[in-house]
């Protein structure tokens, strides 16, 4: 569960002004199985929603546009509560410190370097399937698109595959510690202890790892945190730290939801299954066109107003006030998109922004296109006819990042 999440489960009572309809909202808000009719009704309806004193959630594209390219007037530096001491780099940086950051990791994970990793992220899907593709089906979720992401987050650290599990573990700590305890998805003092008793082991053990590569250097990441600099100056051990924190909760569940949302679609959508298998040329477009509607991340993550502020929809924001965007809402909205509610994947002018927009966008994207256009191509290459394993079509979208639990498909 992010941070975003939790706000929203907190709201939810919080909302009792007397406002039936903003409860109702936001009790609609955190089923993501089909959340763009909501999104269409809530933009339609004026495009934000306030439902507690200090939040304002926003729906319409061009209002979340104007958060997300006014660091000045939004700021994201917020206690994300994620297990982590300090702020996550360069998730909870404002500029221009932040541009400093940007500036030393943009080239580490720029388009030629990322491009590089396709033939290695094709032999690892490949392998994965090799395991299942005779038993006619497979549990997604689990088998396939937790696992070749993590193993890619391994690589890049320079870590053996065998550790795997372990940061799995890691990771459901940070993002599903009710897995840890399943107290922890009602009890905030339990959640609490289990995020930060995660948080001492992912610190503790990126502290072990940097001091490995300080000693011994390889071509991995921490490597290359260890020494990249810009205008002379090095990132310091805890910096390189809190980058890590981050980069373990973005590279191994992003990607991995993203792929349990696509496959889903496609699994219910044969029309488009067929189009990827028909015409491998249109992977590209069939990319873009799923991640603007199956975004996994239902909403940004907080921004504190720094002053008072109304944002073009009319929205009064006040000094202090936590506001969320939510991007699946931007991706659906009819000013960018008179066709907002087709799935096109011969849409070549797709201005989504799944993977936020601003100076805060995305730094892994280029990364996770890659991952999700080499499974897309190399699956339906070898898989490509499946569907939905009979019995188990209700298909289970938990709170947290949007992703599906236990995708069963057959072929």
């Amino acid at each position: 569960m992010t941070e975003a999440d939790a706000t929203l489960n907190a709201a939810i009572p919080e909302a009792g002004l007397g406002e039936r309809q903003a409860t109702e909202d936001m009790t609609a808000l955190l089923d993501f199985s089909s959340p763009h009719s909501r999104f269409r009704s809530l933009t339609e309806s004026g495009g934000y929603l306030v439902p507690m004193e200090g939040m304002a959630m926003q729906f319409d594209r061009e209002s979340i546009e104007f958060v997300l390219h006014n660091p000045e007037l939004f700021s994201s530096r917020i206690d994300l509560g994620l297990g982590n001491v300090r702020p996550l780099i360069p998730l909870n940086v404002d500029p221009p410190q932040h541009s400093n950051f940007r500036r030393l990791l943009d080239p580490l994970f720029s388009p030629k370097k990322m491009t590089a990793y396709e033939p290695d992220i094709a032999r690892r899907a490949n392998t994965l399937i090799d395991t299942f593709i005779d038993n006619g089906g497979c549990n997604f979720s689990d088998d396939f698109a937790d696992v070749l992401p993590s193993t890619i987050f391994l690589d890049l650290t320079g870590l053996p595959e065998e550790r795997l599990d372990e940061f799995l573990h890691l990771r459901d700590g940070i993002l599903h510690p009710e897995k840890h305890d399943e107290l922890a998805a009602f009890d905030p003092e339990v959640r609490t202890r289990v995020l930060f008793g995660t948080g001492e082991k992912i610190y503790a053990l990126f502290t072990e790892l940097i001091n490995e590569r300080r000693r011994q250097p390889g071509d991995d990441v921490i490597s290359q945190f260890l020494a990249a600099e810009v205008d002379g100056a090095r990132l310091t051990h805890d910096e390189i730290l809190d980058i890590l924190f981050l980069f373990l909760i973005a590279g191994l569940d992003t990607v991995s939801d993203t792929l349990t949302c696509m496959y889903a679609f496609l699994a219910r959508n044969p029309d488009h299954r067929k189009q990827i298998v028909n015409d491998p040329d249109c992977l590209d477009n069939a990319v873009e066109e799923m991640l603007r509607w199956e975004a996994p991340v239902p909403f940004s993550s907080p921004r504190s107003a720094t002053q008072d502020v109304t944002l073009p929809n009319g929205c009064p924001v006040t000094a202090g006030s936590m506001v969320l965007c939510a991007y699946g809402s931007a991706n659906v909205d009819p000013t960018e998109y008179p066709d907002a509610h087709e799935v096109r994947f011969d849409r070549t002018r797709n201005r989504h922004i799944t993977f936020g927009m601003g100076p805060h966008r995305c730094l892994g994207s280029h990364l996770a296109r890659r991952e999700l256009r080499v499974t897309l191509r190399e699956w339906h290459r070898r898989i490509p006819e499946y569907w939905l394993t009979p019995g188990h079509e209700d298909l289970v979208y938990p709170p947290g990042l949007r992703h599906v639990k236990d995708l069963m498909l057959s072929w």
